[in-house]
């Protein structure tokens, strides 16, 4: 007899990003170069000529992937041309990420640098077409502060005090 299911799969969240590659193996490979992931589950076609779901984790967060399929709507961001999303990664080592992100494919979009909100950040583009911002929180500003911080960077002059 099978147990009552959680609305919520054990190893899930709330929110589960839900991406779209060409070729999911070669995907998982990188993001277990890179990232650190772990493999946790992949349904081949019936057929195997590719893979339909696959899970797999960060840290303690769960991504779902399908392999880029036009024919049914499952279309990667390397066929729309770009993509709207940015996947948040909080990593220990962010410019050593980065450049071993960039190093194996990646586009680099920006740097690694600290930010005004307290993370040292960069963001690049995967060979896939997903863009992720990484981040290593180092300080928690003060609302005011950020704002000051924003106003610097966005290269207006701050408000005297």
């Amino acid at each position: 007899m099978s147990k009552a299911a959680s609305a919520i799969p054990e190893g899930m969240h709330t929110v589960t990003p839900h991406i779209v590659v060409k070729d999911v193996p070669a995907a998982i490979a990188y993001y277990e170069k890179i990232f650190g992931a772990r493999e946790v589950l992949r349904m081949p076609a019936p057929d195997g000529s590719l893979v339909m779901h696959a899970e797999i984790e960060i840290g303690d967060s769960r991504i779902m992937m399908a392999e880029e399929m036009p024919d049914f709507g499952n279309t990667s961001p390397l066929i729309l041309g770009g993509t709207a999303v940015s996947l948040h990664l909080y990593v220990a080592d962010v410019d050593a990420t980065y450049e071993a992100a960039v190093a194996a494919g990646a586009q680099g979009v920006n740097p690694p640098a600290d930010m005004f909100w307290g993370d040292r950040f960069g963001r690049i583009v995967d060979p896939f077409g997903h863009s992720w911002g990484l981040a290593k929180h180092l300080r928690t500003p003060s609302m005011e502060e950020m704002m000051e911080g924003m106003k610097a960077a966005m290269g207006a002059a701050p408000e005297p005090a």
